[in-house]
């Protein structure tokens, strides 16, 4: 059973704008009140979310809110397809990007908890052409094939990869030489994970592993080591570990034909108040429906909707748990929720990282009224997650727009929104 029309028949369709079914794991609230949130002040948010696809601002949101493992607010807004004049619905499919990275993570825990391999392994042990690392030292502006390297200080270990302290960067100033030529985010070519990974295991290191916070490729070599470890592809090991037994049922590498026509258009604002375009770039529009269908990017490649999303994080606030199934222990998910990368900071956001996801400090410059210590993390195409294990509490917002003028003021004013919704 789905999220979207149970909800229909007990919820207030004029404010949660629901048309689909809600999976027995989830209760449904009678009235937001219930758990905690003003019906008005949703009914405030509503009107944000409908204002922002009114005026062109998003050709199509869709947004979720549970609280204490009951559904509050689930609606569709805008177009799937601007030009085709295709409502948005809840059960719409979006290219979810670097939310692709908290499945792959929670896939390698996994095994993990099986005994397959521990945090501060190197993991070169699985995949030797990690042994030895170079760090950039320098390289000619002109010809970036006159470059110098130096032994790294350490190996790279799971940890590394997992909390993106390994140096290892998505673009970088040797990107363009043919034998660091790879995708970064998709491709529509015939191009296979084992062949990108030995690439990137090739390309120099920025810097030391654990000396930085560097986002980047660490999530695709993660894919990579669950092949090794699993003995499956990762599309088969997602599927069969983590998406299926979750319920996710909608989501994938590359959507099967009958459901390819739920993906949403991909679309570009250059500026504030621009038009929507729809996106020029072929592999980015086309990468989860067409080409060749070879490469698994565990860091960027999936898509999906939004109600299999809701449930895999619902499982990381149950600790773990999801309709009566233990995917990961207590003890890994507060390993995931814990300071991974010391004293450095997430770009500017002065938040920290744990396993596969964001933290929000104190002083967070990023997380606005948010709990400190929640977790979140989003996709290059502007969706986003937050999971509040102290308000027992998760809320998403999906769109399918880049470059995206106007796309951090929706997603911070929506979660902004959210918590100015709660009375407690």
């Amino acid at each position: 059973m789905r999220l979207h029309l149970l909800l229909t028949a007990l919820l207030t369709s004029a404010l949660l704008g629901l048309s689909a079914q809600v999976p027995q794991e989830f209760s449904v609230v009678k009235s937001p009140a219930e758990v905690g949130f003003s019906p008005e002040r949703l009914t405030r948010l509503d009107t944000f979310l409908q204002g922002f696809t009114n005026r062109g601002a998003a050709p199509s949101i869709v947004a979720f809110i549970a609280r204490k493992g009951k559904v509050v607010f689930q609606k569709a807004y805008g177009w799937s397809s601007i030009e085709k004049k295709i409502p948005a619905r809840t059960d719409d499919i979006y290219r979810i990007m670097s939310q692709s990275k908290l499945i792959t993570t929670v896939g390698l825990l996994m095994l993990m908890e099986e005994g397959r391999f521990y945090l501060d392994q190197p993991i070169s042990d699985f995949l030797p052409s990690f042994k030895n690392p170079k760090v950039l030292v320098s390289y000619d502006e002109k010809n970036p094939a006159r470059y110098i390297t130096r032994p790294a200080k350490s190996a790279i270990t799971f940890r590394h990869l997992l909390s993106h302290t390994a140096g290892i960067p998505y673009e970088m100033a040797l990107s363009s030489l043919p034998e660091f030529n790879f995708p970064t985010l998709c491709t529509l070519e015939p191009i296979k994970l084992e062949t990108l990974v030995d690439k990137l295991a090739a390309r120099p290191l920025i810097a030391d592993p654990g000396q930085s916070f560097v986002y980047g490729h660490n999530t695709d070599i993660m894919g990579r080591l669950i092949e090794v470890l699993s003995g499956q592809s990762l599309d088969q090991y997602l599927r069969s570990k983590v998406c299926e037994p979750l319920g996710m049922t909608d989501s994938y590498f590359y959507l099967p034909q009958d459901k390819a026509n739920r993906l949403v258009g991909l679309y570009s604002q250059e500026t504030k108040g621009a038009p929507m375009q729809l996106h020029a770039n072929p592999v980015f529009q086309n990468y989860p429906v067409a080409g060749a269908k070879q490469l698994y990017m565990g860091g960027s490649g999936m898509s999906g909707d939004i109600d299999d999303y809701a449930r895999l994080c619902q499982m990381i606030l149950n600790k773990g748990v999801f309709n009566g199934k233990r995917f990961l222990s207590p003890a890994t998910i507060q390993a995931m929720a814990s300071n991974q990368i010391g004293d450095n900071l997430v770009w500017d956001r002065n938040d920290k990282f744990g396993l596969g996801l964001q933290i929000f400090s104190n002083n967070s410059h990023y997380g606005d009224t948010a709990t400190p210590g929640s977790l979140m993390w989003g996709g290059y195409f502007y969706s986003e997650y937050t999971i509040d294990p102290a308000k027992d509490l998760i809320l998403l917002l999906y769109t399918n727009v880049q470059p995206y003028a106007e796309g951090t003021d929706l997603l911070r004013k929506f979660r902004i929104m959210t918590y100015a919704a709660m009375n407690d």
